[in-house]
């Protein structure tokens, strides 16, 4: 991890209100050391020069991750959810060396008046919430186009681009999609787990592909602007997104079924199918996600197995990072919302080694470094790693954003 960003000044979140009165207050996970440094890399001191001086001079990019902090105390997730009051770990952040995150909130978790999560009224509290506490400080920025990223690079911010991982929300009302375009949202997916009014989920037993009201929903995000994800649809309904769009589309956070046999990953052919139209693929760290058969016990190591894969598959210009990862016992979440994160369906009858958690990636303050590190390590030239890190997603982005 870097020392914290020159432009960062020690804000947490919610500063501005008065604890225990405005909200009320939990016992947060540490955002940095929550667990021991990872020890997988040996790096000479003139490596781990250059792994600073690419994290600080290139734009890098988090194509999926989840900013919040969670409770010490994941008996008190729910509670603390209810509130709606997610916490932005600025510390951490800082810490990162990332110019931009995607940040895909609480999605199926956030469950504030529902426990079955994905409301479209709980969704906009959620996200206005988020944007009220971002807009009382200075270190991160509110990104909506390339310029903001550019800025935050220029000036030692962190762009902060809010996400959702599926279209879940809008229901049947395709004019939804405006709605939470001009909230700032900027990238969208086509359908969690479950399958919805766009099309299927990963989970279902039948894929129906896009609907018909998919194809619609999927033309008006193209005309707005959003970056699409089909991470967690279906096979057949990714296919056909990637088909039905006029623009690339980001697989945001998967991996290679070819590596890994589970439904979370993608066969090699909606891989080659979206990058064969522009697209680009970011590596998976969640917990018990992108396993291997060489490293079938969760660490940097097992991501990069998908990560040389697809690189050798699609070549490098369409890969890039997308972790993943959040603030807290991510094991702990996926345990306490199993059912609405279908964890179970996802990994099947697959059987692996249980972790507490991804050694190496386990939140966003150290993903980066140890990504970088493991490239260099590696002899990843400087263009190689720019274009993983960053570079790749720039490109969609300037012909997906407006």
């Amino acid at each position: 991890m870097l020392e914290s960003a020159k432009r960062y000044t020690g804000y947490t979140a919610y500063d501005y209100l008065e604890p225990g009165k405005d909200y009320k207050v939990f016992e947060y996970a540490e955002q940095i050391s929550r667990v021991p440094a990872y020890e997988g890399l040996e790096l000479s001191d003139s490596q781990r020069e250059r792994v600073v001086r690419l994290l600080t001079d290139e734009i890098v990019i988090s194509l999926h991750d989840h900013v919040q902090v969670f409770p010490q105390d994941m008996g008190q997730l729910r509670e603390h959810i209810r509130q709606g009051r997610e916490p932005t770990g600025y510390r951490g952040l800082a810490r990162s060396g990332m110019t931009a995150v995607f940040d895909n909130g609480m999605d199926g978790t956030c469950c504030i008046s529902s426990d079955a999560g994905w409301k479209y009224q709980d969704v906009l509290f959620d996200l206005g919430v988020r944007m009220a506490d971002i807009a009382h400080q200075d270190f991160v920025i509110k990104g909506e186009t390339l310029k903001d990223i550019y800025r935050a690079h220029e000036t030692g911010r962190m762009a902060h681009v809010f996400a959702l991982e599926a279209a879940t929300p809008i229901e049947n009302e395709v004019d939804r999609l405006d709605v939470l375009y001009g909230f700032g949202v900027r990238q969208i997916g086509i359908a969690y787990s479950e399958s919805n009014y766009l099309g299927s989920g990963l989970k279902e037993r039948g894929d129906g592909g896009l609907t018909y009201f998919g194809e619609k929903a999927v033309e008006r995000m193209n005309k707005l602007g959003f970056a699409i994800d089909i991470s967690h649809s279906g096979d057949r309904t990714a296919l056909e997104t990637v088909q039905h769009s006029t623009k690339p589309v980001f697989i945001t956070h998967c991996g290679s079924r070819e590596v890994w046999p589970t439904n979370r990953m993608k066969p090699d052919a909606v891989i080659k199918a979206c990058a064969e139209r522009g697209g680009v693929l970011g590596l998976e760290a969640a917990p018990h996600t992108t396993l291997s058969a060489a490293h079938p016990r969760h660490s940097l190591e097992s991501v990069m197995d998908h990560f040389t894969h697809c690189v050798d598959l699609i070549g490098i210009d369409h890969v890039t990072f997308g972790p993943d990862t959040l603030f807290g016992d991510h094991v702990g979440l996926h345990k306490a919302f199993a059912s609405n994160l279908s964890t179970k369906e996802a990994h099947g009858r697959v059987e692996f080694p249980e972790v507490e958690y991804v050694d190496g990636l386990e939140n966003p303050a150290e993903c980066f470094y140890n990504i970088i590190g493991w490239l260099v390590s590696h002899d990843y030239s400087d263009d190689e790693i720019r274009k993983v890190v960053g570079g790749n997603t720039i490109r969609v982005l300037e012909e997906v954003w407006v």
